[in-house]
């Protein structure tokens, strides 16, 4: 996917945004955010020292091996081209928003697909809702250009996947009866699928954490896949390992 910047976004790519997503209000979760930008000074990398090996910076989160280890893959080999990266945990439903340098900026909970699966049916991102299987309901795995843009409402959304039309933004008062605030607010991952496939966060962290760090710039979404390996999805492997 070219890194130099995804294609145009405007009023034909805003159309698209309703087709994948549906959302519901929740509390929204603590940021854990930095107002200090990455490679600010008194902004500490993700490696001190020259020739240390880089490590992506949790603070005192406690992130799954896959997103541990996919994370310090992507700063080993510099896979996100030095942009903002955000890593997407479908099997435990949690977002980790990154620093250029691999320092957190925060970490949330997050709504997903419906159907367990790491890709697209083709051309679901012309589709209506209504012609959208339950089973086809999937938020896909990989590596996606993201860039903001605005839905045809005039609501802030972070581009993902747009072939698939497939976004990650604010939850919002959806339909009553699939409980999508209790279903962020749980403590198990196991209710969180009900979506279209778009990812749906909590509003403190999309405005807290995802628009300050994809503001005008392009970043890096990684989505951990759940039904093959990461290393199959992206070519990754454990740096501690050494392939």
């Amino acid at each position: 996917m070219n890194l130099s910047k995804p294609r145009t976004f405007g009023a034909t790519l805003a159309s698209r945004v309703g087709l994948g997503c549906l959302a519901a209000v929740v509390a929204a979760m603590p940021a854990l955010a930095s107002d200090t930008p990455a490679g600010a000074p008194g902004h500490a990398g993700a490696s001190a020292s020259a020739g240390a090996r880089v490590r992506a910076d949790f603070g005192r989160l406690a992130p799954s091996a896959d997103v541990r280890r996919l994370a310090d893959w992507i700063l080993a080999v510099d896979d996100h081209r030095r942009l903002p990266f955000l890593i997407v945990d479908k099997k435990q439903a949690t977002a980790y928003a990154f620093h250029a340098d691999g320092i957190l900026r925060g970490a949330a909970p997050i709504l997903l697909g419906l159907a367990i699966g790491d890709d697209s049916v083709p051309g679901i991102g012309q589709r209506s809702l209504s012609a959208i299987r339950p089973e086809e309901r999937t938020t896909p795995a990989g590596r996606f250009v993201a860039a903001l843009d605005r839905n045809l409402h005039g609501k802030e959304i972070l581009w993902v996947d747009y072939d698939a039309a497939i976004s990650l933004h604010r939850v919002v008062t959806g339909v009553p009866k699939e409980r999508r605030a209790e279903r962020l607010a749980s403590p198990t991952p196991l209710d969180n699928r009900v979506s279209y496939g778009c990812i749906n966060v909590p509003k403190a962290f999309f405005d807290g954490v995802v628009v300050p760090a994809f503001k005008g710039t392009n970043g890096i979404v990684y989505v951990l896949p759940e039904t093959r390996s990461a290393h199959a999805v992206f070519g990754s492997y454990d740096v501690d390992g050494q392939r």
